[in-house]
């Protein structure tokens, strides 16, 4: 096994770090309610998903 000659510094260890960070969560607008809603996800609020109703929406009591 390779094993290193140095120790890696912190810093070193994180500048190389700094490029695996999480991105935001893809989002559209919904075209019947205009929220912004996650990608491959029904849409509570109108119970749309694609266009079609899947759901019944959630009534708001």
């Amino acid at each position: 096994m390779a094993h290193p000659k140095r120790k890696i510094s912190k810093q070193r260890r994180n500048k190389r770090r700094t490029h695996q960070k999480l991105s935001s969560r893809p989002f559209y607008l919904d075209p019947v309610t205009g929220e912004p809603t996650l990608m491959h996800r029904v849409c509570l609020e109108s119970g749309h998903y694609r266009g079609r109703q899947v759901i019944e929406a959630l009534d708001e009591a």
